[in-house]
């Protein structure tokens, strides 16, 4: 019972002190009076009991006010420190050192003012800068997210940025309509986090054109958008798919983009669904073919990005062909949970991968 009542008053506390923590970040103006009080009850400490409050103690609120406060109320704590450092350590007996402490606090309050004043200029001080790169990369993993299929159909997709980035320029727009399902995998130029603010723009983009243009009109209005950002030599590709979802009819256009494939399950053959279009961006008023096909129970189709077949020593036919290899390891299993799998095992460490499976199980 008594470790139960500390665990909850622990539990409070910690509730309590996330959620000053949060006000702090809110209440700029708070966080300065209280981190200022601390370094002048540091100050004053220090001097009162020099063998018990070290004057290092000033760096403490130096460091806290560059992840709370703003780029004026920071140079202000700086400033006020450094002047009580060296007011303190000045009033120590001479055979002290003094010169060594006063250079170190300034140099740390050097440090913090200058990572403070670039995220001044994007007027989000302290740490929520990270925290919008955080929600914006959430907010496009969101959006890749598939919708929900009716009994006898099955979607998967996995993303993998290239190397220790968590921002990817490959990105999937999905939705669905009446009994139509439609998928867009997009590529955008670049890497990591040059492509993924890109990325970013050009999801919430797409992701409203599907479902509200016609699918045949998906890809040149994507193209249109394109062109009206004005982006030097930035462009996109992309494979877009529309199935439907009572007769497995579905129709795959491509801007640039490698070819969909698709496993037949009848006769265990991997069909390549070819198709040829323009990178968007590029033409003002290109067009773009349309490969038709079926998928019948028991069939799959794969949507992948450049990353998962291409890579300076392998072209793209060949990489086609070890994907579909991967693939065929999957059947016996099913292919749910593939996706994952097979980005881990085909996808190069260089580049941004991603793959959609579009699944037409063989019960309904």
């Amino acid at each position: 019972m008594n470790r139960s009542r500390g665990l909850a008053e622990v539990r409070r506390l910690s509730r309590r002190a996330e959620a000053l923590a949060r006000r702090a970040r809110r209440s700029h103006q708070m966080a300065f009076v209280v981190l200022l009080l601390t370094a002048l009850v540091g100050s004053a400490c220090s001097l009162a009991w020099p063998s018990h409050v070290p004057a290092s103690l000033l760096v403490i609120p130096l460091l806290l006010g560059g992840l709370l406060l703003r780029f004026k109320q920071l140079v202000a704590l700086t400033l006020i420190s450094l002047a009580a450092g060296s007011y303190i350590v000045m009033s120590r007996p001479p055979e002290l050192p003094k010169t060594g402490f006063v250079l170190v606090l300034g140099i740390v309050g050097w440090i913090v003012i200058t990572t403070a004043k670039v995220r001044s200029r994007l007027g989000v001080p302290g740490t929520r800068s990270e925290s919008m790169l955080t929600e914006l990369r959430d907010t496009l993993t969101a959006q890749g997210e598939l919708p929900d299929l009716p009994s006898g159909w099955w979607a998967d997709a996995a993303i993998r940025p290239a190397g220790s980035s968590t921002f990817s320029g490959d990105f999937v727009v999905s939705t669905t309509r009446d009994d139509l399902l439609e998928v867009a995998l997009v590529d955008v130029s670049g890497k990591g986090i040059d492509a993924g603010t890109r990325a970013l723009l050009l999801s919430g983009a797409f992701g409203a054109l599907l479902g509200v243009v016609p699918v045949v009109e998906f890809l040149p209005s994507a193209n249109q958008y394109m062109r009206r950002q004005d982006w030097d030599d930035d462009f996109a590709t992309v494979v877009h798919v529309a199935v439907d979802l009572k007769s497995g009819d579905f129709d795959v256009r491509t801007a640039g983009h490698p070819p969909a494939i698709q496993f037949d399950a009848w006769s265990g053959r991997w069909l390549t669904k070819d198709t040829d279009g323009p990178l968007l961006g590029l033409l003002e008023a290109p067009e773009f073919e349309v490969n038709h096909g079926q998928l019948k129970p028991g069939d799959a189709l794969f949507l992948y990005s450049d990353g998962m077949v291409e890579t300076p020593r392998r072209d793209i036919g060949r990489g086609t062909d070890r994907l579909a290899g991967h693939a065929e390891r999957l059947v016996a299993q099913g292919f749910e949970g593939g996706a994952a799998e097979l980005v881990a095992a085909a996808g190069g460490p260089g580049d941004d991968s991603a793959i959609v499976i579009i699944h037409r199980t063989t019960h309904g």
